[in-house]
């Protein structure tokens, strides 16, 4: 599998700098970096009813019913739906991805997301911190050296073992890589580590390292297709 499948707009400043250039090499850099800066917000919002919905998809109703549910405003994640069960459940965008990938300001990437308590305890404010960074018009070299100091100051908390997440909905946008934008899986997160631990990416082998958060936080994230959508109809594995 490729790995950008799961990694993670043009606007008016690369408009502007891009109608200087040549039409070759306007083309030549549009095919290398699609998403060159961020995009306005409200690309990135979501209608409130619309993105709870989403959100809950990502993991059969069993778990995603009791679930806290939280959806993105202007200033970051805020709290929608009050759990019970622990879990979490969101709608992930694309600044979630590797900072050098190139969909990173993909303002169509809505990852459909639960978050196991492990997982919310530890993985969540990672997420509410970049999400709120970005909303705050910091580039991406400003959020790392932000998170990195957050890290260092232990304003973040160390990864909890254990830690998961469901992306088993049929309705999610992870990539605009391929004709299959989706796809059905498990994601569990561990410490920096080689993948040959777990047999990732080996001939056959169900399981695959995508290090998601390397860069300013030490997780990795392995995944597993499940074969099936939260609703339990069959879903492809690559």
């Amino acid at each position: 599998m490729n790995a950008k499948k799961f990694a993670v707009v043009a606007c008016l400043i690369f408009a502007l700098i891009s109608a200087l250039r040549p039409a070759r090499q306007i083309q030549a850099q549009s095919d290398k970096t699609p998403y060159p800066t961020m995009a306005p917000a409200e690309q990135y919002l979501m209608d409130r009813d619309t993105e709870i919905a989403l959100a809950r998809s990502a993991a059969p109703e069993s778990i995603s019913h009791d679930a806290k549910v939280v959806v993105l405003g202007r200033h970051g994640y805020e709290t929608a739906v009050e759990g019970t069960n622990g879990f979490v459940c969101a709608v992930e965008r694309s600044w979630m991805s590797q900072f050098d990938q190139p969909e990173f300001w993909n303002p169509k990437l809505r990852g459909a997301i639960c978050y196991n308590p492990p997982a919310a305890r530890s993985i969540v404010p990672i997420a509410n911190m970049r999400a709120q960074l970005v909303l705050a018009g910091l580039s991406k070299e400003q959020i790392i050296s932000r998170i990195k100091a957050a890290y260092a100051k232990k304003e973040l908390p160390t990864l909890e073992p254990g830690s998961m997440a469901y992306m088993m909905s049929k309705d999610a946008y992870l990539t605009d890589d391929g004709s299959s934008h989706n796809m059905a899986h498990l994601m569990f997160y561990t410490p920096l580590m080689d993948g040959s631990n777990w047999g990732a990416g080996l001939d056959k082998s169900p399981v695959y390292l995508i290090p998601v958060l390397k860069g300013p936080e030490p997780i990795d994230v392995f995944i597993v297709a499940t074969g099936k959508w939260s609703d339990g109809t069959p879903a492809p594995v690559m």
